[in-house]
């Protein structure tokens, strides 16, 4: 494929989408950088408003000249940010800064504020303890992964974030709680590898993805999950939960999709809505399976919509399961038993 092909496919891709352009592509398939460039980085005259400075051992924010949208910095050295860094590009929408060496005393005032239209504001794998700030109203996805996070900052006025990434930080329970609760429009938040004992008060009622995996979680609050109206995909996997610190009716929830309680302490299934369709379960201390648990009655019109369903590392092996299960289970394309 020649590169006019190959850019005119990108730009069908992204007119279709309605979004962006990926921008992820190797920078030898654009081919010559454009004039308005920092010297050191490359423009792609392809896509002229994206600026790449990857992997150059820079210890600074280079210069960025007027035009420049979307902003990579990955893999370098980059240890501070003065306030001053983004003046000449205050329309910037997307500022990557993953693999560096940042702390937050050195990332200078109001900074990412004054980027009225930043949209993806990503620092993965640097060295801050504490969420970034302040931050626009324009902001709509937020990644501070592989960090040393364990405070969080005010995201009060955030209307617009949609996608918060925080996983492999060290955040515990009470420090999530008290940050997130006004953030009317989250739909994604991921607080895996964490190093909370409880669930956090005060999510978002708007979240329709919950990564809650590899932390200490023993028990779930009665009818905690009850107020995310459209919560469709949840992970509790790889915690401490046994049976006596999940209430009855816990993932008993319409609208879920996907449920991942593996690699925990169960002895008995809990109790999940017709409308599931992904289970697992792998890795427990199940003894029996009740099709109760999946089917409040069985009929024509009454059975469970799981299309998978993972049961190995259990104790339960294919003589314990019960006839009526495939009754019940019949749109199974998948259960899996040791």
């Amino acid at each position: 494929m020649n590169l006019g092909a190959f850019t005119l496919v990108l730009a069908l891709i992204s007119g279709a989408s309605g979004q962006y352009y990926d921008y992820d592509f190797p920078l030898s398939i654009y081919g010559q950088s454009s004039p308005n460039c920092a010297p050191e980085c490359n423009c792609p005259e392809s896509y002229p408003t994206a600026m790449y400075c990857d992997e150059l051992k820079l210890k600074s924010v280079p210069m960025v000249p007027p035009g420049i949208k979307y902003l990579y910095l990955r893999n370098n050295q980059i240890d501070h940010i003065d306030e001053k860094a983004f003046e000449n590009v205050t329309d910037l929408q997307w500022l990557i800064l993953d693999h560096n060496l940042l702390e937050n005393s050195k990332i200078k005032g109001k900074v990412f504020s004054k980027l009225k239209q930043l949209k993806k504001l990503h620092i993965n794998y640097n060295n801050l303890t504490e969420s970034v700030g302040p931050l626009p109203k324009s902001l709509e996805d937020l990644q501070l992964t592989h960090n040393k996070i364990s405070k969080l900052g005010s995201f009060e006025g955030l209307v617009n974030l949609t996608f918060i990434h925080l996983q492999h930080n060290q955040l515990k329970e009470d420090a999530i709680s008290a940050a997130l609760k006004g953030l009317k429009s989250l739909e994604y938040l991921d607080l895996s590898f964490n190093q909370m004992t409880k669930l956090p008060s005060g999510l978002p009622g708007s979240l329709l993805t919950l990564y809650l995996d590899n932390n200490k979680i023993n028990n779930i609050p009665d009818e905690y999950f009850k107020r995310f109206n459209g919560l469709q995909y949840l992970r509790l996997s790889h915690n401490e939960l046994a049976d006596s610190g999940v209430p009855g009716n816990s993932f008993n929830i319409s609208s879920l999709v996907e449920l991942d309680l593996s690699y925990n302490k169960l002895k008995s299934i809990p109790t999940v809505n017709e409308n599931l369709e992904n289970y697992y379960l792998e890795v427990n201390e199940l003894e029996k399976f009740e099709v109760k648990s999946f089917c409040k009655i069985l009929g024509p019109l009454s059975y469970s919509k799981i299309k998978h369903l993972r049961l190995d590392g259990n104790r339960l092996t294919h003589t314990n399961l019960p006839p009526d299960m495939y009754e019940c289970l019949r749109v199974a394309n998948e259960i899996t038993v040791n």
